[in-house]
């Protein structure tokens, strides 16, 4: 189908366009799902060929075509792409579809078949390595989030059980690993709903399974949320107050738990309108920035923070060699240690590799960092903590840091 140049009205060519839609033979034998799929893409194609304006650009160029699976815009020569369509369970909408522009204006024909053609080889090559590679990233990532559950339920025990460990700096710690706790709860059903029933999702794609997506986006900025509250607890406790002082928690109940709500319904209603693809499970989108935008904006001020108390401590230590700066030094330690190791995947991580192989190893190294935080907070603020593992009833430290290794 190429750009409609007769004078018709648009009424008459639409209502041409919509029997040409519903008896299409090429998608004829197309059942269920992916036929309706097929359909109405099809259906909106044509009203873009109709609709768009014509190419204004000077020189040579393919007009505008749908052909029987994508939609493709007025084109100059060369070779256009455009990711792999989500209609059939062997397709990956992760690879790309080529079409080739002739410089005489013409889309390339295949040699064999002397036919339009548009390459699509892509888009099953490696399906069944992909699939092998997401049933060892599921169970690694339940692995984790199971470890990540079961450390964090046993220190929140551990700091509720001895009342000696109560104090301002736990209480942070103990929402801290709430939290996680949330986060490895609902990534387990969301991973349990997508890999595992990925039959029935691709039949009904419910509502569930969106809501189950932003809560783990809502959990997972929580969690670096807590960890800027822990900064920001120990700015102004060292830098601020000058070691003096309780603090209201309630702000930092607010960061932690309520200012992740934000970006989390944000993306909700923009990924509804602006990408509103099954289960909202696709990455290949900008959206996402709505949710890692305010988590790297976290880090970088966490960040700030815990440098700028490492120069007052040592500023300190060097002039009154006070025990209390030697314990706060500690504490900090432990937290630049988190906030550096917690974020590493959001810093790191920005841009996917191209490649297949650069992919899979980017999807390994990003799923260790990603599932096996909870058990890591665990380990740094609990189980390696000298105080608690050697003596849990300790006294709590007048400045309420003193647990740290």
């Amino acid at each position: 189908v190429v750009f409609l140049k007769d004078h018709v009205s648009l009424e008459a060519a639409e209502g041409v366009l919509v029997e040409e839609v519903e008896n299409s033979s090429d998608i004829s034998t197309v059942l269920g799902k992916s036929r309706r799929q097929i359909l109405t893409a099809q259906f909106e194609c044509y009203l873009k060929i109709i609709h768009n304006p014509p190419r204004s650009e000077e020189g040579d160029y393919c007009n505008r075509t749908w052909d029987g699976w994508l939609c493709w815009g007025d084109s100059a020569p060369g070779t256009v792409m455009q990711m792999c369509p989500e209609y059939f369970k062997n397709f990956d909408p992760g690879e790309k579809v080529t079409k080739v522009c002739n410089p005489d204006g013409q889309w390339f024909h295949h040699p064999e078949t002397n036919r339009v053609w548009s390459n699509y080889t892509q888009c099953e090559a490696y399906t069944e390595d992909k699939l092998k590679l997401t049933l060892i990233v599921y169970y690694l990532a339940m692995v984790g989030h199971g470890l990540s559950i079961v450390s964090l339920i046993i220190c929140l025990i551990i700091f509720s059980y001895f009342k000696s460990l109560s104090c301002q700096r736990i209480s942070l710690h103990k929402n801290m690993f709430l939290s996680f706790i949330l986060n490895s709860i609902v990534t387990i059903m969301w991973l349990s709903l997508t890999v595992v029933s990925t039959e029935a999702l691709s039949a009904s794609n419910p509502v569930s399974c969106k809501i189950l997506t932003v809560l783990m986006q809502y959990t997972s900025s929580s969690i670096y949320f807590w960890m800027l509250c822990e900064g920001t607890y120990l700015h102004t406790r060292i830098v601020v107050a000058v070691f003096v002082g309780e603090q209201h928690l309630f702000w930092y109940y607010i960061l932690g738990w309520g200012f992740p709500v934000i970006p989390a319904i944000t993306y909700a209603v923009a990924r509804g309108i602006f990408f509103n693809d099954k289960c909202w499970i696709s990455s290949h989108t900008h959206l996402l920035y709505i949710i890692h935008g305010p988590i790297q904006a976290a880090l970088l001020v966490n960040f700030f923070f815990l440098l700028n108390i490492v120069r007052v401590l040592i500023t300190k230590l060097k002039v009154t060699h006070r025990a209390e700066s030697t314990v706060y030094l500690k504490a900090v330690r432990a937290t630049l240690i988190l906030a550096s190791l917690l974020g590493v995947q959001h810093i790191l991580f920005l841009w996917r590799p191209e490649g297949r192989i650069g992919r899979v190893i980017y999807d390994f190294f990003y799923h260790i960092y990603a599932h096996f935080q909870g058990l890591l907070v665990a380990i740094i603020l609990c189980f390696c903590n000298a105080e608690v593992r050697i003596t849990p009833d300790f006294a709590c430290f007048n400045f309420s840091v003193k647990f740290y290794f």
